[in-house]
């Protein structure tokens, strides 16, 4: 998905480059989108493999009544898909982009396990991004994957394990019900991944959310270096009260980044909303991005926090 309606915006416009989660698509930026661009920014964002129009379902989903079973034994036609397959397609876009409008900053926004994305596109072409944005996103550390943070104490109060209907080594993916009549997974898909966004919005969520997060990515091991992907100043925005990556994961992320570049402390903002601000308060969401905190590349090792009042 595309959005640039204006030809020619500020002096200071920049291009949002914007990264979705996994289950979720390019969708899940549509009412941010909106205001970025009212503010003469070019914003684009896409499907990654696997995702959104790119997904491709299990059987056993469509099958209503759901068969728990099969649900839960049936290979992800996404077990194939790696984080060099999400990595590559992001650098791609950077690349056109940064070739179309040589002038424009390039501000690269990563949700939730999109944060694997930001460190390798960053390690691969940190020359062409001017800022990195992570939104209550997984910022793991060099030599690390998604994997090992699962068992670690501060994803104690994940609810991710508790929406799991299948063993991803087994069907390879994350594997949820969006379309479960249960009420009690429902409440706790919705407490997981939506708590603060109005029920009429998460009943259409739940349409487009798939039900596969191919667990390949989530096992590869990231390579960060200071020189390459630490010299990109970054901003942290920390979803409070999120139950899908708690806030004492996201702090760790945050210290275990500052560590490897104390030069480029990361630019820390609260948010007091759950894992999907882009659904429940894109206004605010809006604001953090267009904040003058999103500084350019000299500014590097400036560190703020910076909290949103409810």
């Amino acid at each position: 998905m595309t959005a640039d309606t204006r030809p020619a915006g500020p002096a200071d416009a920049k291009i949002f480059v914007l990264v979705h989660g996994g289950a979720h698509g390019a969708w899940a930026f549509e009412r941010v989108t909106s205001l970025l661009v009212k503010e003469g920014h070019h914003v684009v964002a896409q499907d990654l493999p696997g995702h959104g129009l790119n997904a491709r379902l299990p059987r056993s989903y469509a099958a209503r009544p759901l068969d728990p079973q099969e649900f839960a034994t049936e290979p992800s036609p996404l077990a194939h898909v790696t984080l060099r397959d999400y990595c590559e397609q992001v650098t791609a876009t950077i690349r056109r982009l940064s070739a179309l409008m040589p002038h424009h900053r390039i501000v690269l926004v990563g949700h939730s396990m999109a944060g694997l994305v930001l460190n390798q596109v960053g390690e691969t072409v940190p020359e062409l991004i001017d800022h990195l944005v992570y939104l209550s996103a997984w910022m793991i550390a060099d030599g690390t994957s998604f994997s090992d943070y699962m068992a670690a104490p501060e994803f104690s109060t994940g609810l991710i394990p508790t929406v799991l209907l299948a063993d991803p080594t087994v069907a390879g993916a994350l594997r949820m019900d969006f379309r479960s009549v249960d009420p009690d997974y429902r409440a706790r898909l919705k407490a997981a991944l939506g708590a603060d966004v109005d029920d009429h919005d998460w009943n259409a969520v739940t349409h487009l959310l798939t039900p596969d997060t191919p667990i390949g990515p989530l096992a590869e091991r990231v390579t960060i270096t200071p020189d390459r992907w630490g010299r990109i100043p970054r901003t942290y925005i920390s979803c409070t009260d999120d139950r899908a990556v708690p806030l004492a994961a996201q702090r760790r992320f945050i210290a275990e980044a500052d560590r490897r570049t104390p030069d480029n402390l990361t630019d820390v903002r609260e948010l007091p909303t759950g894992h999907s601000p882009f659904a429940s308060q894109p206004g605010r969401l809006a604001q953090f991005l267009l904040t003058p905190g999103l500084h350019p590349a000299g500014a590097a090792g400036h560190r703020r926090a910076t909290k949103e009042k409810s």
